[in-house]
């Protein structure tokens, strides 16, 4: 599903932030991604969605070495991807209900069913109210559930997230974090960058640990 086969990752003038990186991620597994502030798992979760390139070696996504491909396949690469980063990226002027509907409506999916998609992811994340709103009138933490609702729309086969609960409350916290095991126990893919410790400790899946840009593959906690 996602192989990682001795990436380093590069930038130029703040040093390397990932070096000789290698794991397989087996489709339906779920793994927690731990480490200290730029320890790497940022840039580790960039590469997995194509928006950063490897310096060596090679990322390989459902049998395809993504290092590789074409700007114009990414899109379509995009679709299986589900993405989650701190910074949510709503788009102000529009209305939840059209931010979560973006991917599909990018993908061409039809009126009828982006209403049916987007009223159930918002629903998911306890939103189903505030479909009418701007970001602007929301919480942070409700942002956040937006760029979530909005990341599961397509039913991506792979969910990336990068510090997903970093603006949430512990209880908010811990119902999204049951929500993302939910999703892997449907057959998703989830990859959770979290320095969270005491959260992703009790929920019985494997933890991998980044270190100054070197990975050190854990075992199940708790």
């Amino acid at each position: 599903m996602i192989t990682f086969d001795h990436v380093a990752k590069d930038y130029p003038g703040t040093g390397t932030a990932l070096r000789d990186v290698s794991f397989s991620l087996s489709a339906g597994e779920m793994v927690f991604l731990t480490g200290a502030s730029g320890a790497g798992k940022s840039t580790l979760l960039k590469l997995i969605a194509t928006l950063e390139r490897p310096s060596r070696g090679q990322v390989i996504l459902n049998g395809r070495n993504i290092s590789k491909i074409s700007i114009r396949q990414i899109p379509y690469l995009r679709r299986q991807v589900g993405v989650i980063f701190q910074d949510h990226h709503l788009l102000k002027e529009q209305k939840v209900f059209d931010n979560v509907a973006l991917p599909l409506v990018i993908s061409g999916t039809p009126y009828r069913e982006i209403k049916k998609r987007v009223r159930a992811a918002l629903d998911k994340v306890g939103l189903l109210d505030k479909e009418k709103l701007y970001p602007s009138m929301l919480s942070g933490g409700e942002q956040q559930r937006v760029g979530i609702a909005r990341a599961i729309v397509n039913k991506p086969s792979v969910l990336i997230a990068d510090e997903p609960t970093g603006n949430l409350d512990p209880e908010l916290s811990a119902y999204l974090m049951g929500f993302f095991v939910q999703l892997n126990s449907l057959g998703v893919t989830v990859l959770v960058a979290s320095h969270d410790i005491d959260l992703i400790g009790g929920l019985g899946k494997p933890v991998w640990r980044l270190k100054e840009g070197v990975m050190s593959i854990g075992q199940h906690h708790g």
